[in-house]
């Protein structure tokens, strides 16, 4: 999971930079390991990227030296649980023509493409899946062997890219005197919209929040189809086509549950709504859990982890008509633990990241909402921190389905054994994590949360939850 966003505007002395940052800000939960930028003015490209968060990157100095009315913009989370600096985005070739990248998701098949580059003598200097699909997307375009590329010419090549990339991706590239592209897989596993306001300026990035914070003037047109490319040229025209032979849209369904931001809108559905309606799920589930175990429902409080399970716990408290309280207060100034590389820094982030009340914990039966339980390692700290404020018993809910099986497209969760539902029931897991009882949302559930409408998805990428996984053959 990362965050990109592309921008073009129409008048070549409106600079892009600080807009670039600005989308990038508001990305800012998509990654947190490297941020980058890459413009193009009076045909070369400026490209700044380094460690850190991007307001930890860039500065008035750097920002400045950004010029150009377009350009492109990442923010990254390493899946390979790697922080080099040369696998930060955006990357770039200077064959053919000059080309720039930035790319969310993951390549399943790196192997047969990494044989495919050494046939070519195309080297690649990285572990980096998005250097492959830079450097495959350069081959077909050199095979073009032209000077004037037309819209034709990138789409053949996107189609081409396609029958050779398998896996969730979502990129924006950007080449010197043709323009910007920006296209999805033939799955729409990962997200991208695109933009546009009333001077005909462009915007294409990861979640529609980006484009709102833009400007007002900028409105979201719609989401990138499965198997889609975009290409806008130097003069702001637009065209777009379904490359890809087989299409079919199917979403990450982490996504809706604890990656985007509560305010963005990612194929047609509002990622608040759909949490709200897990909530409601979720309190249901709750209910039959006690009726299950011939238990009252005891709880005193109902208290989130912040920040993704606010919306759901607040759902289940007007349901269950049980208190809601913010009983653990978060840092605002520590990153996301599950989507931090090593087990050792999550463990040690954790307790520098969540403090609790005390007095909201003494002597009750408390309930706490998460999003999801992946590896459980945030999970059992919590609940020690509200043993120590002297919670009597600790039920633990999430709004996921247990998370059973890696994701292998975009999400670092490279192996079944760090998940801690893999192989255990839900009394075995509660064990683990010290609860007195875990109730999960059922994955039927959460699928039918974010099927409300008819222009809604209706399939989604469960992988994580019920090991299928799409079969490319």
């Amino acid at each position: 999971m990362c965050g990109i966003i592309g921008l073009i505007n129409v008048d070549k002395n409106k600079f892009v930079n600080q807009a670039l940052v600005d989308g990038l800000t508001v990305l800012q939960h998509r990654g947190q390991d490297a941020a980058g930028i890459s413009t193009i003015y009076k045909n070369r490209f400026h490209i700044y990227k380094n460690k850190g968060i991007v307001s930890e990157v860039f500065n008035q100095e750097n920002i400045t030296e950004l010029k150009g009315n377009v350009g492109l913009g990442h923010v990254r989370y390493s899946t390979l649980e790697t922080a080099d600096i040369f696998e930060a985005q955006p990357l770039y070739t200077n064959v053919p023509y000059g080309i720039s990248l930035v790319h969310n998701g993951n390549i399943t098949n790196t192997d047969e493409i990494m044989k495919d580059m050494i046939k070519s003598n195309i080297h690649i200097n990285t572990n980096s899946d998005s250097e492959l699909l830079l450097n495959v997307f350069a081959d077909e375009l050199s095979r073009k062997r032209i000077s004037n590329i037309t819209a034709f010419d990138i789409f053949d090549s996107v189609r081409a890219l396609m029958r050779r990339c398998k896996g969730g991706f979502s990129v924006i590239l950007l080449i010197n005197r043709v323009g910007l592209i920006a296209f999805r897989d033939p799955y729409g596993i990962r997200p991208l919209c695109f933009g546009k306001n009333d001077e005909c300026d462009y915007a294409i990035a990861s979640e529609s929040v980006a484009i709102d914070a833009l400007d007002h003037r900028f409105r979201l047109l719609r989401d990138v189809s499965p198997g889609e490319c975009i290409f806008i040229n130097t003069n702001c025209e637009l065209t777009a086509q379904v490359v890809s032979e087989k299409s079919i849209l199917k979403p990450c369904l982490f996504e809706y549950i604890y990656f985007a931001r509560p305010d963005s809108i990612i194929d047609g559905l509002s990622v608040y709504e759909t949490r709200i309606k897990m909530g409601e799920k979720l309190a249901k589930n709750i209910i039959k859990e006690f009726e299950k175990n011939n238990k009252e429902v005891d709880i005193d409080v109902v208290i989130p982890i912040p920040e993704t399970s606010r919306i759901s716990a607040l759902e289940i408290a007007n349901i269950l008509k049980i208190p809601y309280k913010e009983g653990f207060i978060k840092n605002r100034y520590i990153a996301r633990t599950f989507i931090l590389p090593g087990q050792e820094i999550r463990k040690k982030t954790v307790r520098m990241k969540i403090n609790t009340i005390r007095s909201i914990f003494e002597d009750k039966n408390i309930l706490i909402v998460d999003d999801s339980i992946v590896r459980g390692t945030t999970s059992i700290q919590l609940i020690q921190l509200a043993k120590n404020a002297g919670a009597k018993k600790i039920y633990f809910s999430s709004a996921a389905p247990p998370v059973k099986f890696p994701n292998i497209y975009g999400i670092n969760i490279p192996t079944a054994d760090e998940l801690i539902a893999n192989n255990k029931n839900n009394k075995e897991i509660a064990k683990t994590i010290g609860a007195d009882m875990i109730i999960y949302n059922e994955l039927d559930d959460v699928i039918d949360c974010c099927i409300n409408t008819n222009k809604s998805p209706k399939e989604f990428e469960t992988s994580c939850f019920n090991g299928e996984y799409i079969n490319y053959k």
